[in-house]
């Protein structure tokens, strides 16, 4: 099991695109991986969320705003999905302040070790922190081209582009793919630390 011992933020609201994330519900823990789903919760001990193709509930009992600094280096990754869900996200009640989620987001780019995965719509929970994006390859979902250029972002026709720590996939139809990258840039984290440990890299 390729990621033993690893931990993966995934950020939930309604309207969330059902194929995917049941898909990252039972393919990380196949490596091995342990898996959370963060909300913002509002002051309740759970919520339903429902899904946006079949209304399917999923119910999420964790908060990222109780992640703290010490917290959220636990995390492997942190992947925001596709659908509805950054939108929902997004959602400030001061306009003159910045969405939790966006915060919370903003703490996990600060951190190289943590993998950033943002999936089709899941971009525009970037659009209040623009200077993250700037100047990096990514893909989005064609509805969010023009947003990704406002951005500064350098868009990329391919399914799924990774840029540094940063991986991003077109569509919540390629969860296949991008769960793999993923997958495949955490392991690869793994043994580059191992080789520094043991002294193999000069």
């Amino acid at each position: 099991m390729r990621l033993a011992g690893h931990k993966i933020a995934i950020l939930m609201e309604s309207d969330f695109y059902e194929p995917e994330i049941l898909y990252y519900q039972h393919r990380f823990p196949e490596e091995g991986a342990e898996v959370h789903f963060l909300s913002r919760m509002w002051g309740q001990d759970e919520i339903t969320f429902q899904g946006h193709e079949h209304r399917m509930p999923f119910v999420v009992t964790e908060s990222f705003e109780d992640v703290d600094e010490f917290a959220l280096k636990e995390f492997s990754a942190v992947i925001v999905p596709s659908g509805m869900v950054s939108d929902r996200l997004r959602y400030t009640e001061d306009p003159a302040e910045l969405p939790p989620a966006a915060r919370f987001l903003r703490r996990a780019f600060q951190d190289p070790a943590i993998v950033k995965g943002i999936i089709c719509h899941g971009m525009w929970l970037t659009a209040p922190l623009p200077h993250l994006i700037r100047g990096r390859r990514a893909v989005v979902h064609n509805n969010l081209l023009g947003d990704l250029r406002n951005m500064g972002g350098l868009y990329v026709d391919e399914d799924v582009v990774v840029d540094g720590d940063l991986v991003t996939a077109r569509t919540g139809a390629h969860c296949h793919v991008f769960a793999r990258t993923l997958i495949e840039q955490m392991a690869q984290r793994d043994r580059g630390t191992r080789r520094v440990a043991a002294g193999g890299v000069r």
